[in-house]
């Protein structure tokens, strides 16, 4: 299954168990944040559920969360 889960500038795995559940974890972050669904809307909401779990942690904690990349890549090119 190649389909991927985007909110609020992150992107979540989507895969499937032999059993027919679904898993998957934040993806570009330096934290293991894992979610888990009977089905892929509840994926979605675990995933969401996820990411502000992942971030209001970072708040209580102090710290600056992880940003996933952007996918773009900058360059200096000299004149």
């Amino acid at each position: 299954m190649s389909e991927i889960l985007t909110y609020k500038g992150y992107v979540g795995s989507v895969n499937r168990c032999e059993d027919g559940e679904f898993y998957g974890k934040i993806k570009g972050i330096g934290e293991l944040v894992l979610y888990e669904s009977k089905d892929i809307d509840g994926l979605r909401s675990a995933f969401e559920e996820a990411v502000d779990d992942y971030l209001e942690d970072c708040e209580n904690e102090g710290g600056t969360p992880d940003r996933p990349p952007s996918g773009r890549v900058g360059a200096r090119v000299d004149a």
